[in-house]
C-alpha cells in the first residue's frame, strides 16, 4: 500500500510539471526577453538613432573577461534595471576584440592584431585607449562619448549611473552630489 502511494504522489507530482521541451524552451525565452537588456548591433543602433533620437549604452566587454560574464547575469538581468535600459537607451553589445569593419561618425573602424590577441580600433577610440573591461561607455543623441564608466558594477551602482545619464543630470549636477541624494526605486539593496 505504501508503494502505491508513492507511485501516486511521484505521477501526480511529476504531470503536474510535465511540458514538452518545446514549451520549456518558449516559456525560458519569454522570460529572458522581458528580464533581460535586449542588446542591439552596432549597426542597428546606428539605424534606430537616426530614426528616433536617444542615447546610445555600449557595454563593451571581451569573451574571456569574467567580470564582464558576471555583470551580464547579475546587472543586466535584474528585471528593473533591464527594462529602464531598454525604455532609456539603445542598448549595444561590443565586443572589443570583434573582427568586422565599423563605421562611427564618417571613419571606418578595423580590427588590430596584437600579439595573440587583438584589438577593435573603435573601441580603443571610444575607451580612450584604456582597454579595460567590462566597461560601459554612454553616448547622446548625437553619438558624442559623455562618459565611460569602468569596472564592474552591481545592480545598485548601476541603476544610480543609469539614472544620471537617461535623465541628463551629467549636464547640470555634479556626480558626486546626484551620488549622494539619489534614492533606488528600481533595485532593492
Amino acid at each position: 500500500m505504501k508503494m502505491i502511494s508513492v507511485m501516486l504522489t511521484v505521477l501526480i507530482v511529476g504531470s503536474s510539471f510535465s511540458f514538452t521541451p518545446a514549451q520549456h524552451t518558449q516559456k525560458l525565452l519569454q522570460q529572458d526577453n522581458s528580464e533581460a537588456v535586449k542588446w542591439l548591433s552596432w549597426e542597428q543602433a546606428v539605424a534606430l538613432s537616426q530614426k528616433e533620437k536617444k542615447k546610445i549604452l555600449l557595454n563593451v566587454y571581451t569573451d574571456w573577461c569574467g567580470w564582464c560574464k558576471r555583470m551580464d547575469k547579475a546587472t543586466f538581468q535584474e528585471p528593473n534595471l533591464a527594462r529602464y535600459i531598454n525604455d532609456n537607451f539603445y542598448p549595444v553589445k561590443f565586443d572589443a576584440e570583434q573582427r568586422a569593419e565599423m563605421e562611427y561618425k564618417g571613419k571606418v573602424y578595423k580590427y588590430v592584431k596584437n600579439g595573440q590577441r587583438g584589438y577593435h580600433e573603435l573601441a580603443a577610440e571610444l575607451l580612450k585607449g584604456r582597454l579595460s573591461f567590462p566597461t560601459v561607455v554612454f553616448l547622446d543623441e548625437d553619438m558624442d562619448v559623455i562618459q565611460s564608466i569602468v569596472g564592474y558594477k552591481t545592480p545598485q551602482q548601476f541603476e544610480r549611473i543609469a539614472t544620471y545619464f537617461a535623465g541628463g543630470h551629467y549636464k547640470k549636477t555634479p556626480w558626486s552630489t546626484y551620488q549622494a541624494t539619489y534614492r533606488p526605486v528600481l533595485v532593492s539593496d
